[in-house]
């Protein structure tokens, strides 16, 4: 393990006492970075202090066909008073731009080529100019990293169990360092650690930082296996799955890919995962939770995503369900549970998926034998995708993932679900046979394009099923399903982009 740049972060004269109010961090040497964009931010008024903006690969899949494009990306921290950001777009002419997502209310000014405007809290953000997802500027606006090591730790990091990377690039001897337990690892501001980070077998590790996490090519930047009590905090990483795994909180973590199969964040036989301020913009599916996979045996439970933003280049911002023990141990291999699975209060910016089977924003595909039950989305926000359908509920037969269909799939609650948009395809709610059915699906404050959809509707003829209303086909082997509405229901997401 070669630790490089130690005090370059402490010459380059950042601040970084507890009164900080704002941090940026220049890129440490070695980082390339981009000038598709220039940004400015400030507080109250005061001197526009410069943000460094780095290049970051993302997949445009054409067909079955992955095109590695480009984007720009760029973070600081802030407190306490809403930030002033200034995006100066250097090589697109500003016909138009928006700032995703919308449900944050936030319009720039456009003044020429220059975006203006404020952020009040931290915010993990899509800047587009012209529509371009392509060529768009992923900003990450984070809270003042209270978890940062003091310059008195930092000197003595080994008798601290601190594993710091400063400013700068770092490439792992061997492609991969397994973190000891009871270890810190910090990964600063301006850093870019090449290679993996992996927490297996180990336990009280805690994982830092504003830098970024990778493999040359392809791969995982983080990996917990058979591990508990582990924290990882504000990194950015290509993919960062958890195996066999029991209390670990990931939270302002960023997940993004270019690559086929690049899942952001997986969980696969593992129990009491908190997720929380997830951004992820990823080449497979953003999230999943599976049982048996990979190695790891066993059922899920208690799994938390909260406050998060998604976007799923190709297939998946949820999936849950398909791949089991029948898969790894044999059909006849004692049927795994996935149950108390929570989403809570989350954006969905995008999903692009040609494969009928693929296509859901809301997965879940009951394979290998497995049990899903008591899973919850509330406050779920969704902008318009460019391919796919809403809903995907299934016990299915997938011969290419699974050696069996699923058993069943129940108490499946929708809460506060507000889609805005015009691509969605026939969604689909359908059972296997008698012996595995789904059960217990609720839908509570469904609001399509800013219309309530519930079993009481007016314009609804007593013959037609609810789901007619929302593009859902209900099909067999499925009891138990409900539309409801409430007083409360919430106001229609999205903001109106801005223009010249």
């Amino acid at each position: 393990m070669i630790l490089r740049n130690l005090f370059l972060l402490l010459e380059l004269g950042i601040t970084l006492s507890a009164a900080s109010k704002v941090v940026t961090y220049p890129a440490g040497e070695g980082l390339v970075t981009t000038d598709d964009y220039s940004i400015n931010i400030r507080q109250d008024g005061s001197e526009w202090l410069p943000v460094d903006v780095y290049p970051i690969k993302v997949d445009e899949t054409v067909g079955a066909v992955h095109k590695v494009r480009t984007v720009s990306m760029a973070y600081f921290d802030f407190d306490e008073s809403p930030i002033e950001v200034m995006v100066i777009s250097n090589k697109l002419p500003v016909k138009e731009a928006r700032v995703r997502p919308l449900s944050y209310g936030i319009v720039p000014e456009i003044k020429g080529d220059t975006l203006l405007f404020f952020i009040s809290e931290p915010r993990n953000l899509s800047v587009e100019v012209n529509g371009e997802i392509f060529r768009n500027l992923q900003l990450f606006a984070n809270p003042i990293d209270k978890n940062r090591p003091s310059k008195k730790i930092i000197k003595n990091a080994k008798k601290n169990k601190l594993i710091y990377f400063g400013p700068g690039i770092h490439k792992i001897e061997g492609t991969y360092m397994n973190v000891p337990s009871g270890h810190t690892v910090y990964v600063d501001g301006g850093a870019r650690v090449i290679g993996q980070l992996v927490a297996d077998s180990v336990s009280d590790v805690k994982i830092y930082g504003r830098g970024e996490i990778h493999p040359e090519g392809r791969g995982e930047g983080l990996y917990i296996k058979n591990s508990r009590n582990i924290t990882i905090d504000g990194v950015i990483v290509t993919q960062l799955p958890i195996g066999a795994s029991d209390s670990i909180r990931v939270n302002n973590v960023k997940a993004i890919s270019s690559y086929g199969w690049g899942d952001g964040f997986n969980v696969f036989a593992s129990s009491n995962v908190h997720y929380s301020n997830l951004f992820a913009r990823t080449s497979d599916d953003c999230t999943t939770v599976y049982a048996t996979r990979k190695g790891f045996s066993g059922g899920c439970r208690n799994i938390l995503t909260e406050n998060s933003v998604l976007w799923a280049d190709v297939a998946h911002p949820f999936m849950i369900g398909l791949h089991g023990s029948a898969a790894e141990l044999g059909e006849n291999a004692t049927p795994d549970t996935i149950q108390n699975v929570v989403y809570r209060n989350i954006d969905i910016l995008d999903m692009n998926e040609n494969q009928i089977d693929y296509q859901g924003v809301f997965a879940i595909v009951a394979g290998d034998n497995n049990v899903v039950r008591d899973i919850t989305f509330d406050n779920i926000r969704i902008e318009d995708f460019r391919k796919g359908k809403l809903f995907d509920i299934r016990i299915a037969f997938n011969k290419k993932y699974c050696k069996a269909p699923g058993s069943s799939i129940e108490n499946i609650t929708f809460d506060n679900i507000i889609y805005n948009g015009n691509n969605s395809e026939l969604s689909l709610i359908v059972g296997y046979d008698e012996t595995r059915k789904i059960k217990g699906i609720r839908f509570n404050n469904l609001n399509i394009n800013g219309t309530r959809i519930w079993d009481e509707m007016p314009e609804k003829p007593k013959w037609y099923k609810t789901g007619d209303y929302a593009r859902i086909f209900i099909g067999e082997h499925v009891e138990d399903i409900s539309f409801s509405a409430t007083e409360s229901l919430p106001e229609k997401s999205g903001a109106s982009e801005n223009t010249k």
